[in-house]
C-alpha cells in the first residue's frame, strides 16, 4: 500500500511540477512517506476493527443498563406514587 502511496505521490508531484521531478526516485518518496506516516502515531487496521468491536460491546451494554434503569425508575414512581 505504502508503494502505491508513493507511486500515486510521485505521478501526482509530476504533474503539479513537470520541470525537475523526473529524476526523483520512488524509492526516497516512499522512504520520505513511510517516515512521515510514523510520526502520524497512526494505528493499524487490526487495532482500530478491536476498538470498534469494544466501542460496539460497549454502546450495548450501555443501552441495556439504561433501559433496565428506565424500568427501575418507573417501578420506583409506580411505588411512592399516592393511592388514588
Amino acid at each position: 500500500m505504502l508503494e502505491q502511496l508513493a507511486r500515486r505521490f510521485l505521478t501526482d508531484l509530476k504533474t503539479v511540477l513537470p520541470k525537475g521531478t523526473e529524476d526523483l526516485p520512488e524509492k526516497e518518496i516512499r522512504s520520505l512517506l513511510e517516515g512521515a506516516l510514523k510520526k502520524m502515531n497512526l494505528v493499524s487496521r487490526q487495532e482500530f476493527d478491536a476498538q470498534q468491536a469494544v466501542l460496539l460491546r460497549t454502546r450495548t451494554k450501555l443501552e441495556q443498563i439504561q433501559a433496565q434503569l428506565a424500568e427501575l425508575e418507573q417501578q420506583l414512581d409506580e411505588r411512592l406514587k399516592p393511592e388514588q
